[in-house]
């Protein structure tokens, strides 16, 4: 459908392809769940592997940017080091280049099947991973659907002596014609959708080769400037990832601009079309940024890091808006502010639990200092988050959202005592080993290592149950509580061993050792009494957990 307006029927057009792409993102990041983050996960086994991974996560989601807000929320938690992140970022380039050479194929006539497929599953199917997928196949659908509509309203622009002046003139200042289409396509938030666009341009005859290839570079560009302002507010680490991620891009597309007539001359020796010509020659400048950039990726991390801090985590600091008394008359808008305080201050308990186990292994007392100041941060946020959760209370709340309240007040104390362990415990055990010199048997170490990790998971874990209230994730939780139990006896048996085989290493650190173990299981027992609130809720926490005595019955034991 066409109106007396072309100009409409173009934007128009590009509106609908930019949305259709955010659809079929959604579908896709709502269908794979959780499925996505363990992929993710599989990027801290090299830079190989992670540029696969990004290649995989960008070619499910359809967006380099979308894989690269997931990569932000991985190095945010330290899951990610900068590095292999970087690798991550350059493999979802590639990825997304692929999606471009999938959606230029001649299949356009596959869209009213595609639309009518996924209405039927969105609407009438009865899982919610089944609806989620048809929004992804409506997505698609319009998509095509929206290619053919830019194409048809680009080729009634052909003619136009205004458009042609315009293009004749961009033409002749490449770079002028790539920052352009950067701006374009940060303000389509999509440099899918900005590819596709520029694509149809010259498949219509409205631009040349030459000139396309200068904007699909811009697009390339503008791809690095989406991520990097979705993610304005993240912490240092998250910034120095898309900011390097950037400048790849940068240096790529500038490098390869001399390039551009040869390129063109290519393109026009090949005989495939502008499109599919196009959309190769996108696809190899993202394989030749992958062999250029990956073995570099770890100098460019340690040049970007002098730029910034170390990037060990995203401590609580004054960017952090305070929290709005105003906001008390919304209880909604009011948890919904305290619960973004209480995030980031459990993502700094994180850091300082990840970082307290290194002043065990040097004697950097600057670390010390850092971690202690960091339990500062946190003492003055539980204080600010738990006095206005307390005002809130004080008023009318519906039953739900005083539950929430109470909820995020034991969330927020419970990490603050985490966080307490650290400074006051933790921190002076190790001072005390270094200024007595004193060093862990081998196997003593290992054990309290193992159980520092499993600290650090169940932080990891106790976050995301305090978000989602998933009750399969609080009893994994519960579980693990009781499987530190185990580890804590079997560990302080094998050091009772060690005592009585006259190991002196671990005579010398027998009360740091066993320290150390009640240390890191009372921060457990802490993160463990997150997943409470929720197994109470659904009434499978029991009061007691001694058995019922002999002749009782079990109900009496409680």
């Amino acid at each position: 459908m066409h109106t007396a307006n072309p100009l409409l029927d173009l934007a128009a057009a590009v509106a609908l392809l930019i949305w259709a792409a955010r659809l079929t993102r959604t579908g896709l990041e709502r269908v794979l769940g959780e499925r996505l983050r363990g992929v993710m996960a599989a990027a801290t086994q090299g830079r190989l592997r992670a540029s696969a991974v990004g290649l995989v996560t960008a070619s499910l989601l359809q967006s380099s940017t979308a894989a690269a807000l997931l990569v932000v929320s991985f190095v945010q938690r330290g899951i990610i080091a900068v590095p292999l992140a970087l690798a991550v970022l350059l493999g979802a380039d590639l990825g997304s280049s692929l999606v471009v050479q999938a959606l230029i194929s001649d299949i356009g006539g596959i869209a009213p099947a595609l639309i009518l497929l996924g209405a039927v599953l969105s609407m009438a199917a009865p899982q919610p991973h089944l609806r989620n997928l048809g929004r992804t196949v409506i997505g698609l659908g319009l998509m095509l659907m929206a290619l053919g509509l830019i194409s048809g309203a680009s080729a009634t622009f052909r003619d136009d002596p205004v458009l042609r002046l315009v293009l004749l003139r961009l033409a002749d200042q490449p770079v002028l014609g790539l920052l352009l289409a950067a701006v374009l396509t940060w303000l389509a938030h999509s440099s899918v959708a900005a590819i596709l666009f520029f694509i149809s341009l010259a498949a219509t005859g409205l631009i040349g080769p030459q000139q396309a290839l200068v904007l699909v570079l811009g697009a390339n560009v503008g791809a690095g400037l989406v991520a990097l302002g979705l993610s304005f507010g993240a912490g240092t680490a998250a910034r120095q990832v898309l900011a390097g991620n950037l400048l790849f891009r940068l240096i790529g597309a500038f490098a390869a601009l001399p390039l551009v007539p040869f390129a063109a001359g290519w393109i026009a020796a090949l005989g495939w079309g502008d499109a599919r010509a196009l959309a190769t020659a996108h696809t190899a400048f993202n394989l030749a940024l992958v062999i250029l950039f990956l073995p570099l990726v770890g100098v460019t991390a340690r040049l970007l890091e002098q730029f910034g801090a170390s990037g060990r985590g995203a401590p609580l600091d004054a960017a952090l808006p305070l929290l709005d008394p105003a906001a008390l008359a919304q209880p909604k808008v009011a948890l919904t502010a305290a619960s973004r305080q209480a995030l980031r201050l459990a993502e700094t308990v994180e850091v300082m639990l990840r970082e307290a186990i290194r002043p065990f292994e040097d004697s950097d007392a600057k670390r010390r200092e850092e971690i202690r100041q960091l339990d500062s941060t946190v003492d003055t946020a539980c204080e600010a988050i738990v006095r206005y959760l307390t005002r809130l209370t004080k008023q009318p709340l519906q039953p739900d959202e005083a539950r929430a309240a109470f909820d995020l007040i034991l969330f927020t104390t419970n990490f603050e005592h985490v966080g307490d362990i650290i400074d006051k415990n933790l921190l002076s055990l190790a001072q005390k080993k270094q200024r007595l010199n004193l060093a862990f048997s081998d196997e003593g170490w290992d054990e309290l290592q193992r159980m520092h990790a499993l600290a650090v998971a169940q932080t990891q874990l106790a976050v995301t149950v305090f978000l989602t209230r998933d009750r399969d994730m609080a009893r994994q939780l519960v579980r693990t509580k009781d499987h530190v139990r185990a580890m804590e006896r079997a560990a302080t048996e094998s050091h009772l061993r060690r005592l009585r085989d006259g190991t002196v290493a671990s005579i010398e650190t027998s009360s740091l050792h066993m320290d150390m173990l009640r240390d890191f299981k009372r921060i457990i027992a802490h993160l463990t009494a997150v997943a409470y609130p929720i197994l109470e809720e659904a009434g499978e926490l029991q009061v007691s957990r001694l058995t019922a005595p002999v002749g009782l019955p079990q109900d009496a034991a409680h």
